[in-house]
């Protein structure tokens, strides 16, 4: 299905401000149909008429739509109410119900203002086949709404750089609402709320006292307090907060309602985030120790690779020697994937940066101070198990390249990485301008190196070839088909 973003572009010449303000308002329209207990349908006007780019459902009522509405077009004056919202920047409502699917449903039209000027149109349209006697719950909501959708009318809500409702763990109209006056009184308490407030501590009435003076009251001393705290519980500012006190946590939200521009009140959204708080701790926690583990597993590497080093040199030049040494280079490669990993909470590695210090390494292993190595293109993210492998091959075929490759062990060798699709397959190029291979060992070297090269690609499911370099030197062809990033 596509996007609101796909849409607007390829059917509208709307500014990119206005785009990015019904990208907020889309947002953090879950509210405004909540409240009215009502589908939102959001309108943009395009050359034969209007077209649907976004659609919302209430949690809190029956749907009007048995289908997604993203898509349909309307002519101009076959919904009148549209036209005149737009033209005239007013809400629009019919007296008399339309029938859709045998269901009565009531449409009214808000313009979404930005910049003083219609930007596109919300309809709202709400089923009345379960309509009842409402209770004191639900006249309050449908004034919340209103209220909602004269600052939409007026391009004040949504409120540039408040949070929106669709953030992890923010609060939604059927956790619990509190509706504030201008002075931060409690005009109404939702049962959810009340309960909520209860859990804080707080068990008696909680309409017509001050909510910041009771909620302060509440806390013990021990729990973090937000700076924010304050401005929340009057309603003061589009702000969101966490209150955490007596092992309760509860999530605060508050949106100002505005009128004229000027302030009539507010509503605060409650939700108990207390089991949500506490989810996140423990994933902090594990996420800490698997960097620690990464961590450890770097150092013992780094000890392993000390440790052949120094039995290398306890040797005389000579086969012996130069398998340690070799080792030793191997094991420093795997840690250096491994102190990538412990410097974050992914279980996935940026490998550019890994392949730029592997090779380094190998330079400086090799003492191979006149050799130039040229790294191209982009190897993208990787997960653990892929990096080590590949950095493990890389570094054995660039130190093959200088070791063999290079006469004297001067020259240049080139690094190419190409993954145009950053989950997909990755190529990877790595040649020399050297001596070039042995005529008997074109396409397939036999030495231990190469038999490790040929073993690795295979664990990441790829292939490996080496050939003649055009203008002299080898040429070896990696095509790689990594895993798929954990999520």
């Amino acid at each position: 299905m596509p996007t609101l973003s796909d849409l607007v572009h390829r059917h509208t010449d709307l500014l990119e401000a206005d785009i990015e303000w019904l990208h907020r308002l889309v947002a953090d329209w879950q509210l405004l149909s909540d409240l009215s207990f009502a589908d939102l349908v959001l309108w943009v006007r395009v050359p034969d008429g209007w077209l649907s780019v976004a659609h919302v459902r209430p949690t809190t009522g029956a749907t009007a739509f048995f289908h997604d509405a993203v898509g349909d077009r309307v002519a101009f004056g076959r919904r009148p109410q549209l036209d005149r919202s737009f033209t005239e920047a007013v809400i629009c409502r019919d007296r008399d119900p339309e029938w859709r699917d045998d269901v009565p449903v009531r449409v009214e039209t808000i313009p979404v203002l930005r910049a003083g000027r219609p930007a596109a149109v919300i309809s709202r349209h709400t089923n009345l086949a379960s309509l009842r006697t409402p209770s004191r719950l639900e006249l309050t909501y449908l004034a919340c709404a209103d209220a909602l959708a004269i600052m939409v009318a007026e391009g004040t809500f949504p409120v540039a750089g408040s949070p929106t409702s669709s953030r992890r763990g923010s609060p939604r109209v059927g956790d619990g609402l509190l509706r504030l006056d201008v002075e931060g009184v409690v005009t109404y308490a939702s049962p959810n709320a009340v309960s909520a407030y209860h859990r804080l501590g707080y068990d008696r009435e909680l309409v017509g006292v001050l909510l910041a003076e009771v909620t302060t009251g509440l806390l013990d001393g021990r729990g973090h307090v937000d700076e924010g705290l304050a401005l929340v519980l009057t309603g003061k500012a589009p702000w969101r907060c966490d209150l955490d006190n007596r092992g309760t946590v509860l999530s605060l939200r508050a949106i100002p309602l505005l009128e004229n521009g000027a302030r009539t009140g507010a509503l605060l959204l409650v939700r108990d985030v207390t089991e949500v708080r506490r989810r996140d701790r423990e994933l902090l926690s594990k996420d800490a120790t698997i960097r620690e583990i990464h961590h450890r597993v770097k150092n013992n590497l780094q000890t392993v690779a000390a440790l052949l080093r120094l039995q290398s040199r306890r040797l005389d030049d000579g086969p012996g020697r130069a398998a340690l040494d070799e080792a030793g280079r191997r094991v420093g490669a795997i840690a250096v994937v491994y102190e990538t990993l412990s410097a974050g909470f992914e279980e996935s590695v940026q490998f550019d940066e890994v392949a730029l210090r592997a090779l380094e390494a190998v330079v400086q292993a090799t003492s191979a101070g006149n050799t130039r190595i040229r790294q191209e293109g982009r190897f993208g993210r990787l997960r653990a198990e892929d990096a080590t492998a590949l950095s493990l091959a890389l570094t054995e075929l660039v130190h093959n390249a200088i070791e063999h490759g290079l006469s004297g062990g001067s020259g240049q060798v080139s690094v190419q990485a190409e993954r145009d699709d950053p989950l997909g397959e990755l190529r990877v190029q790595v040649g020399d301008d050297g001596v070039g291979l042995a005529p008997e060992l074109t396409g397939r070297p036999t030495g231990l190196g190469s038999q490790i090269v040929r073993s690795l690609v295979a664990e990441m499911g790829g292939t490996i070839t080496w050939q003649e370099r055009a203008g002299g030197g080898t040429q070896v062809l990696m095509v790689l088909r990594p895993r798929p990033l954990p999520d």
